[in-house]
Order: C-alpha cells, then sequence, then structure tokens
C-alpha cells in the first residue's frame, strides 16, 4: 500500500496521456489497434491563469478522451507556443507524457508535492470550482503526475465517456462533445 505522504496516497491514477507528433495517427493507432474508444473532442482549451514554472502561461491544447477499459486515454496537441508543459523540456512527443490522479483537494495535493520535493511545473485554476497541479516527482519528463481536483461535472463526463467504451462497436471512433 502506498505510503501515507505518496503522491499515489492522493487518489488512484486513472489517465495515461500522450502528446502524438501525429495526433490523427493516434487516433486511429489507439481505436484501431489497442481497442481504446470513442474519444471524445475537447478543442481549443485554455486554463486562464495558469503558471508554468512561476511565470503566467496561457497554452491552447486540443485534446481527445477516450477509455481503454476502465483508463482514460488523453492525446494532446498543442495549438500555440506558449510557454508549458506541452513545449520545450517537458514537451515530450510519441510517449508517456504524464499519469493523472483525481483529488479530493488541490491545497491537499500542493502540499502533498512540498511535503515530498515535488516540483509544480504548472498549476491553473480549472472551471470555477476546480484545480490541476502537474508535478515532477523528480524522474524529468515523462513522468509528470497530473493532480486534478475536477470542476463540477467532470465526474459525470469522464462516466459518460468511459460508459460509451464499454459496447463500442468501432463506430465513429472520434466525437464531438457538441
Amino acid at each position: 500500500m502506498p505510503g501515507p505522504k505518496s503522491l499515489a496516497s492522493l487518489g488512484d491514477i486513472m489517465q495515461l496521456a500522450f502528446v502524438p507528433s501525429d495526433f490523427g495517427a493516434a487516433i486511429r493507432h489507439w481505436t484501431g489497434v489497442m481497442g481504446a474508444g470513442p474519444f471524445f473532442l475537447l478543442p481549443n482549451v485554455s486554463l486562464p491563469g495558469g503558471r508554468y514554472r512561476g511565470e503566467p502561461s496561457d497554452p491552447v491544447f486540443t485534446m481527445a478522451l477516450g477509455y481503454w477499459g476502465d483508463m482514460q486515454i488523453e492525446l494532446i496537441r498543442p495549438e500555440n507556443d506558449a510557454k508549458s508543459l506541452y513545449r520545450g523540456e517537458y514537451g515530450v512527443a510519441d510517449v508517456l507524457h504524464h499519469v493523472c490522479v483525481l483529488v479530493d483537494s488541490i491545497a491537499a495535493a500542493r502540499v502533498r508535492c512540498e511535503d515530498i520535493g515535488a516540483a509544480i511545473i504548472f498549476e491553473a485554476p480549472v472551471g470555477d470550482t476546480g484545480g490541476v497541479i502537474y508535478a515532477d516527482p523528480g524522474t524529468g519528463p515523462g513522468t509528470l503526475v497530473e493532480l486534478l481536483e475536477p470542476q463540477a461535472g467532470t465526474r459525470e463526463l469522464f462516466a459518460m465517456m468511459r460508459d460509451a467504451a464499454k459496447d463500442w462497436d468501432g463506430s465513429e471512433p472520434l466525437r464531438s462533445l457538441s
């Protein structure tokens, strides 16, 4: 069992995230080869109030979310050149970029990061009630941990996506949420 002061003790890893160099090819791979999906497209997401390494940053990115069993797969395409975890040192492509843990309190997650010496690479409010921290636990690019306190409705959205994957017949591998 994870120790009480570990990042793992904050919650279960619920997502594997990638920044593919070819977004379309990644969708085809995950749906056609791996059997994940369908994926839901969220275009031009931004996180106003974001800070990358302590400096203001407003990355814009498109993401596709789908389920592979109970594991959420996130595919990310940066849409602007803002300094962020998707560019530069942490912008590793075509390998695992980060894992995500849903947390009940972003404040408690921040304290845990401080307790274990994990560097906060990016942080931002999420909607009116949530927040996100991307932490480097000391192992560098490709091993970031996203700690997400979801805003209202996010857990239900994820449940809808997971349910869509349960009996998915391969049709409409990429879907819009609108």
